[in-house]
């Protein structure tokens, strides 16, 4: 397998669940990947052994650190925006300060880091934000929060397509729904709960996610762009 070879390719927030997946997969088709962890020391370092990677360590919520990590990768081919933050609850007691970090990870690090990256990036590349089915649905009370940010993605997505389009580069959002992750575990506590809103009665696993992005970011995807590929299990049906 060696569709991405040769492809410079920086996966945001890569060292564990989705971000790890999408790494294997695209360290697997030859591309020359790199990506950010924040905290996940440990398992950054065992999957840069594992895949070849390089790991650099930054803060998605430091915008300044983010765009000159972006900045210092060069014409990229690929970037996927991986990393993303969960706060839910009553909004009359969350924590507005974690309400507005989330936001910072959630939207205005993909924004600017697209951004930087389209600076920069060569022709007919391809930029990847991974949203959320709660992007169009939100079946269940204390998500208001979360859903703001990942609907925000979707207007995101949509103007950068545009952007970007007259030098062929993609702009496109992943919306997975239950997700097999440490945020997210199968045998978690919600799972029945998730379930019982889904047509395929089972977590998404991080792999199927992986493979989406691959197929978007390489030459069959060159014609989608401003689009939102839902991979839920019918979640949000």
């Amino acid at each position: 397998m060696s569709d991405f070879a040769g492809k410079n390719i920086l996966v945001l927030g890569g060292s564990r669940g989705i971000g790890a997946a999408i790494v294997r997969r695209f360290a697997k088709g030859g591309g020359k990947v790199a990506f950010t962890y924040a905290g996940s020391k440990d398992a950054a370092d065992a999957l840069a052994a594992e895949t070849g990677a390089e790991p650099v360590q930054t803060d998605s919520a430091d915008r300044d650190a983010l765009i000159a990590i972006v900045a210092g990768r060069g014409a990229l081919d690929v970037v996927v925006v991986n990393a993303g933050t969960l706060v839910m609850g009553d909004p009359l007691s969350l924590d507005a300060d974690a309400v507005d970090k989330m936001i910072d990870i959630n939207v205005r690090a993909p924004y600017h880091a697209a951004v930087e990256a389209a600076r920069r990036m060569n022709d007919n590349g391809r930029i990847i934000v991974i949203g959320s089915t709660n992007g169009d649905r939100i079946p269940f009370a204390g998500g208001a929060a979360y859903a703001l940010t990942k609907s925000a993605v979707q207007g995101m997505v949509r103007g950068l397509a545009r952007d970007f389009g007259d030098r062929g580069i993609t702009v496109n959002s992943i919306q997975p729904g239950p997700t097999d992750s440490d945020m997210n575990p199968a045998d978690g506590p919600m799972a029945a709960t998730m379930h019982s809103f889904m047509a395929i009665k089972r977590h998404v696993r991080a792999d199927e996610v992986a493979e989406l992005a691959a197929f978007i970011a390489g030459p069959h995807g060159a014609m989608i762009t401003g689009s939102m590929q839902t991979i839920d299990g019918g979640f949000g049906a």
